[in-house]
């Protein structure tokens, strides 16, 4: 009897998804939990299994649809199953290959997948450095470098498929004439995003005011401390750290930054999960640090680390994703001087960090040269009023220049 392959319910919040890539074709024999399609939604991306054994018989959305939570994505005909017990029985080392095969597949990650198509890497090949031994993105492009920089094999031997090489600035020359346009399809991630930003600008009153912070205390502070940091936690000591620290202290300070509007009412929330904007490669993603003010420097730098791996690996759940209170959003790290953060509704208040750059101050009445950054705080006036959100970030400039000041807040 034929059993259905629904689109699951991935989240409250998710309704709708695109198929991805199907992993197996119509006629294929599968086993229950083998891997069988990827899905994309606008948080996360997820695999399908199938909910027994048997023989996917049909598709009904091929790859680049888009389709709604419960919606049939195939079907799976458990009567083949009988009809292969009447065959012949595979000998059991071709069965036990064929098992650790699928076993082996359902330990790559949908991101994994990707840049091994893209770098044609062997995916047999390649030890997975997640949890259960699941192979990352990073592992495939690590198994990439390896190969791209190993030795030439001899003569006799067997030789490789060459790994392609990014375009050359003399590759990536228009031809003279050359008009041509190429037509891409936003993914699904892509697509809400662009629909949230417009709707926030539409929707709140948004505001920016900016100020700059001397970071001559946090480096020295750093330089000082990186090395027996380091060796005790495990994990460097960023900038990422003092700014959440800063930022709950300035929010306890001022808790309508730390609130929402719902209808005529405002929620002031009691908590501190800070969104960490990570700009992955699949789209803009805000990872939640739960109970931020209950973390310590350590705590913050690696759960920051292991959001953003696994941001960029695709591998983010929604319980990362679910919620947050206030963000922070560094696009120093690129190289910007200044910006200014549109809001992540319904939070009303987003700080931007931006480039440290050395630049001429006045200290004392002499002219001093400080590594200084811009921050910027975009907020939703409906519910903040100017003098508080200036004030805020005075208050986060503060405690960001004398560091010692972060422990007594």
């Amino acid at each position: 009897m034929p059993v259905d392959i629904l689109v699951p319910e991935v989240g409250e919040s998710i309704v709708d998804a695109r198929v991805a890539k199907w992993l197996r074709k119509e006629g294929d024999v599968v086993a229950a939990g083998d891997p069988l399609v990827e899905l994309e939604t606008d948080k996360i991306d997820v695999e399908v299994s199938a909910p027994k054994g048997g023989v996917l018989s049909r598709i009904t959305h091929q790859d680049g649809a888009d389709v709604k939570v419960g919606e049939v994505l195939g079907s799976i005909d458990d009567a083949a199953t009988g009809k292969a017990a009447a065959q012949p029985a595979e000998p059991a080392a071709a069965a036990t290959t064929a098992a650790e095969g699928r076993e082996a597949k359902s330990r790559v990650t949908p991101a994994a997948r990707k840049a091994a198509a893209a770098n044609e890497v062997d995916l047999s090949r390649v030890r997975g450095s997640g949890d259960a031994g699941r192979v990352m993105r990073r592992d495939v492009e690590q198994a990439a470098s390896t190969s791209a920089t190993a030795p030439a094999p001899s003569p006799d031997a067997p030789k490789a498929r060459p790994v392609p090489t990014p375009p050359t600035a003399e590759d990536r020359r228009r031809p003279e004439g050359d008009r041509s346009e190429e037509r891409v399809r936003m993914s699904k991630r892509r697509a809400t995003i662009a629909k949230r930003l417009v709707e926030a600008q539409s929707t709140a009153a948004m505001l920016t005011t900016f100020n700059e912070v001397d970071m001559s205390a946090v480096m020295a502070l750093r330089e000082r401390h990186k090395q027996a940091f380091k060796d005790r936690h495990g994990v460097g000591l960023g900038i990422a750290s003092f700014f959440v620290k800063a930022s709950i202290g300035a929010l306890r300070s001022f808790p309508r930054l730390n609130a929402e509007i719902q209808g005529d009412e405002m929620v002031l929330k009691h908590y501190f999960d800070i969104g960490v904007a990570v700009g992955a490669s699949e789209g803009l993603v805000v990872p939640v640090l739960r109970d931020a003010d209950r973390m310590t420097f350590a705590e913050i730098e690696k759960q920051i680390r292991a959001l953003a791996a696994r941001a960029e690996d695709g591998t983010l759940s929604l319980a990362d994703l679910k919620g947050g209170s206030f963000t922070i959003t560094n696009g120093g790290v690129f190289g910007s001087l200044l910006s200014t953060p549109i809001l992540n509704p319904p939070q009303v208040g987003i700080l931007g960090l931006h480039k440290i750059q050395d630049r001429p101050v006045a200290v004392g009445g002499q002219v001093v040269v400080r590594p200084m950054m811009y921050t910027a705080l975009t907020y939703d006036h409906r519910i903040v009023d100017g003098s508080e959100a200036v004030r805020f970030l005075v208050r986060v400039k503060e405690l960001v220049e004398d560091p010692g000041a972060l422990l007594l807040d």
